[in-house]
């Protein structure tokens, strides 16, 4: 693991482009001196999961640490599911969706038998226009974005999800302990304290 961590700083050091997105949704200031970058499925159990510690990073920061989330539809279905946020996004909806599609996994994320129409339902209870949500799936910009992020999955060698890198320096093991542990290290970098 220790080889992959530092193959993949390797990576990220090389072609820091790959890592975050001008399309890539931020949550948290933009003037933030810690970058946590989230390479997500949005039927990655885990990466529900870890949802609520990583939201309460940001926001416990005072504006020190924003998130960068980066795609990785690797699950059955997934790739619908990142369509239909991306249009959700379109609406300035994207964060309450994203919110709700990971808080109900469970009922359209079975891994042997997804329902990804399903999400229809809950993005609308979430303040989307479904109507118009099913419009934009095939809004160039949705494409192009899904395009890009497959391709610095590729290039950053991310094969699993949640995958974090903060600051550009990947988790040297994954965890919750450690994800806060790296983001502390990283904002007394930042910020001398």
């Amino acid at each position: 693991k220790q080889s992959q961590s530092s193959e993949r700083a390797g990576l990220v050091s090389d072609r820091p482009a790959n890592l975050v997105r001008p399309h890539s949704p931020v949550f948290g200031s933009e003037t933030a001196k810690v970058t946590i970058v989230e390479f997500l499925d949005p039927a990655c159990e885990t990466c529900g999961a870890m949802a609520p510690l990583v939201k309460s990073l940001v926001t416990a920061s005072f504006g020190q640490v924003r998130l960068v989330v980066r795609y990785a539809p690797l699950h059955q279905g997934s790739d619908q599911i990142v369509r239909i946020l991306e249009a959700a996004r379109l609406q300035g909806k994207y964060w309450q969706a994203l919110e709700a599609v990971l808080a109900s996994q469970s009922m359209w994320a079975s891994h042997d038998n997804p329902r990804p129409e399903l999400v229809w339902n809950i993005i609308g209870t979430a303040g989307v226009d479904v109507a118009q949500a099913k419009a934009d799936l095939q809004n160039p910009k949705i494409t192009e974005a899904l395009r890009q992020d497959r391709e610095d999955l590729v290039a950053l060698k991310v094969t699993k999800t949640p995958e974090f890198f903060v600051n550009g320096k990947p988790l040297p093991q994954f965890g919750p302990e450690q994800l806060k542990a790296l983001v502390k290290s990283e904002t007394r970098l930042a910020y001398g304290q």
